[in-house]
């Protein structure tokens, strides 16, 4: 009886990614360097969408930049100027003092003024009176939302052309608080303390600035995502590779509006006076901050997408971590895929980025996880197949596809 030949083990197949030449390659390239551009476009275009024309976040951001220190100084500085530009204080003082002093009530008028703004910056600190900075500023914005989408509902009109931050309410209220009689606060001018935000010359520039910026936050980034997964597609036989590539777009991406956010921060503080130039610093930092939170999540994103593809990939490290998760993802797929959902209900839980607080963004990036780990347990079962579903032998080293594709 012939002797039965010992099982031959499964060697595993390892593709060799042949560089991408001809017409395909620069279509490729085209794809991801068009889409790399687009990225950014979307990234500022979400912010402003997010950030500077929706009430609720510019609620938020009223909120945080009355909480900074060198705001309350300079909105402390304005509010004293106001009360000190619409009232004659020296006057109010000379008609109270006796009338051997009266003609010191010009000298007690300036020194009363630094005194007054100290504690103006102070009372500043308190929750009632930064609620009245907060509503001051989300009425204004929404006022200014309402009349760029070219809404005139709740008393709202666009026959002046005028939006402006009405902040008087504040200034009478800080008169109050410093002991300024109710006689001298009624003297205060209806527009003590508004400041114009936007006039009727520019309004029509504005609101086609707003719609087209609402269409482009949508579409841009749809369109970026359609370009990225089109140059994938086309390179085929290489994939791993240009996907690893785009992960590296994507932190490239990144980086860049972070780098650009700093300049352009840099550029606004140029703009302004010496001493009002960390005030500005620091609101900047407030007003962008969600594209900040952009820039960091799209570079988050480009590392994981770039480990992904080099744990696909034939290095030794990545073949050895495909090795180690084979049992489980070839022989206990349930266990595996359970695994890899209760991840990601973690991260939705979490909510680290907007993409994982919003429905479209959780289905996206689930799809994309449920995708990734349907491929890594298909290359799992070729390399590493469970006992008794040994392949026939393949050599170490084959092509993906011919030299001249």
């Amino acid at each position: 009886m012939a002797a039965t030949a010992a099982p031959t083990a499964a060697i595993p197949v390892r593709p060799v990614d042949v560089p991408l030449t001809g017409g395909r390659k620069a279509v490729v390239w085209t794809l991801i360097g068009l889409a790399t551009l687009i990225a950014v476009g979307s990234i500022l275009t979400n912010w402003v969408n997010r950030q500077m024309l929706s009430n609720d976040s510019w609620r938020d951001t009223s909120q945080q930049v009355i909480q900074d220190p060198n705001v309350r100084s300079a909105l402390a500085v304005y509010l004293v100027n106001q009360l000190y530009g619409n009232v004659d204080v020296a006057g109010e003082l000379q008609k109270d003092l006796p009338p051997n002093l009266k003609r010191l009530a010009g000298p007690l008028s300036g020194a009363l003024r630094q005194p007054s703004t100290n504690a103006v910056e102070f009372l500043l600190q308190r929750p009632r009176v930064q609620a009245v900075w907060v509503n001051a500023n989300q009425v204004a914005h929404q006022k200014l939302i309402n009349v760029l989408e070219n809404k005139t509902g709740n008393g709202i009109s666009t026959g002046n052309g005028v939006v402006t931050l009405d902040l008087s309410p504040l200034v009478a209220d800080l008169g109050t608080e410093l002991g300024l009689p109710p006689s001298l606060l009624a003297k205060l001018p209806p527009n003590a303390g508004q400041i114009e935000v936007m006039r009727s010359d520019q309004l029509s520039t504005a609101q086609t600035l707003v719609q087209v910026l609402r269409a482009l936050s949508v579409w841009l980034l749809a369109l970026t995502l359609v370009l990225y997964g089109l140059a994938i597609y086309l390179a085929r036989g290489h994939r791993r590779a240009i996907l690893r590539d785009v992960g590296w777009a994507f932190i490239g991406v990144g980086l860049l509006v972070l780098v650009a956010r700093r300049l352009l921060g840099k550029s606004v503080e140029g703009l302004a006076q010496t001493q009002y130039r960390g005030t500005i610093h620091d609101v900047w930092l407030i007003v962008t901050s969600i594209m900040g939170q952009l820039g960091r999540a799209t570079i988050l994103y480009g590392i994981i997408i770039v480990l992904g593809a080099v744990l696909a990939g034939p290095g030794k490290h990545a073949t050895s971590v495909r090795r180690r998760l084979a049992p489980t993802l070839n022989e206990r797929p349930g266990m595996a895929w359970g695994a890899a959902g209760g991840v990601y209900l973690l991260l939705v839980l979490w909510g680290g980025t907007h993409a994982l607080r919003v429905w479209w963004g959780i289905l996206l990036l689930g799809g994309l996880l449920a995708i990734g780990v349907a491929a890594l347990r298909r290359q799992t079962l070729l390399e590493f197949p469970p006992e008794g579903g040994a392949v026939e032998p393949s050599p170490p080293a084959v092509p993906s596809e011919p030299a001249g594709a």
